[in-house]
């Protein structure tokens, strides 16, 4: 007997600050960040039965070392949830947290759950690398003309959009300093602060005769975001990743630590716990490109999940377009004719940083933040570009 599809709707959505890359959170593991935010989007709906909680299911794009060994079941137990929750690692680089969400969505859709959590924790302190402890490509790829793209870096398929869809240096830094005005805009503004979970990060100090000090510092604020971001600081920059070409440190998004997490439920879920929703999970759709130029994979992705939720891009009131690199947001945005007002107006992961795989989990806070403060706002989307060629994208909206 097959069963009718149901909704599934977000209850709540919480986030650590992002930190940079060995900046404020160099010590705290993804686990503990992972159980932070665990703890605080339970702590939303007073009187939930953790018990109750289908599944945890965490993007992570470098589940290895400090976060490896299936982080999910790791951070849910640190977090104190019930033995009985189970908890499932996944990896879509860094549409993981996206894809937490949409994987989340479906268990709830399919009547299979009635509350989930999804989520996302990545700490690029702890990785060494930006591919992680130990990187071994399969020798099949460089003998492959078709597949080599696999093997380039990220700032090289930057180049190549640039180059492909004819983004200047000019408009790549110009993009660069609005997403650090428009983020420190937001932070001064305060439209971050229901969002975030502080975290309070203690440090162990040498204290008066051989004793240990700790101290403790409550972090509540993104700390990627410059305040003295201009034009011609960026101008000054080098390119970083090809000798005549125009990607540089700061157009290009920053390496960063951070977690969110995501509590969705059925309609059923609402009616027992009296819990009125922030948003409907409308749609998600994941596509694929060619390696060499995986920057351009929103192109793709976007008209799918748009056409699955029955909207239009004109019904998207905000956008939160993952910044990997100036080039290739600015690339998508002319290819798919996007808003630019609409396109991460509280600025991006330029400024706001992008903790790989926790980002897509990070910017649904963010998201569904911006639709309760906005009655106006009633679709919302969230895409990005994925390594290897792909491009992810959801859609949301506000109940």
């Amino acid at each position: 007997m097959s069963k009718q599809i149901q909704d599934a709707y977000i209850v709540a959505a919480v986030r650590t600050p992002v930190a940079r890359r060995n900046g404020l959170f160099r010590h705290v593991r993804p686990d503990d960040m992972l159980a932070h935010v665990l703890r605080a989007v339970v702590d939303q709906v007073p009187g939930l039965d953790a018990g109750g909680i289908g599944d945890v299911i965490v993007g992570c794009a470098m589940p290895e070392a400090e976060q490896g060994m299936n982080v999910a079941r790791i951070g849910l137990l640190l977090a104190g949830l019930p033995d009985r929750v189970p908890g499932v690692t996944i990896n879509r680089f860094c549409a993981s947290g996206l894809q937490a969400v949409a994987d989340s969505a479906s268990r709830i859709r399919l009547g299979e759950a009635d509350v989930m959590i999804a989520a996302g924790t990545e700490s690029m302190s702890a990785m060494p690398q930006i591919m992680g402890n130990k990187v071994s490509l399969n020798p099949a790829i460089f003998a492959q003309k078709e597949n080599i793209g696999i093997a380039y870096g990220m700032g090289l398929t930057a180049e190549k959009v640039a180059a492909k869809y004819g983004v200047s240096r000019e408009d790549q830094d110009a993009f660069a300093l609005q997403s650090h005005q428009r983020a420190n805009a937001a932070i001064e503004a305060g439209h971050f602060r229901a969002e975030i979970a502080p975290y309070a990060v203690r440090t162990h100090l040498p204290g008066e005769g051989g004793t240990v000090r700790v101290a403790e510092r409550l972090v509540d604020t993104d700390e990627g975001p410059r305040a003295d971001a201009s034009a011609e600081g960026l101008a000054k920059l080098k390119p970083v990743f090809a000798a005549r070409g125009s990607v540089t440190a700061g157009n290009s998004s920053q390496m960063s630590d951070g977690a969110g997490a995501v509590l969705l439920m059925s309609e059923a879920a609402l009616k027992r716990y009296g819990v009125r929703p922030v948003a409907r999970f409308a749609s998600f759709a994941v596509a694929g490109v060619p390696p060499e130029i995986m920057g351009i994979g929103p192109v793709e992705a976007i008209p799918r999940a748009l056409a699955a939720a029955g909207v239009t891009l004109a019904d998207v009131g905000w956008t939160e377009l993952n910044e990997a690199f100036a080039a290739q947001a600015l690339a998508v945005m002319r290819q798919l004719g996007m808003d630019p007002a609409r396109v991460n107006p509280l600025g991006g992961a330029i400024a706001l940083g992008h903790p790989l795989g926790a980002t897509g989990a990070i910017r649904t806070a963010t998201l569904v933040s911006a639709m309760q403060r906005d009655p106006g706002l009633r679709f919302g989307m969230i895409s990005m570009c994925i390594g290897t060629g792909m491009g992810a994208a959801g859609v949301f909206e506000r109940v």
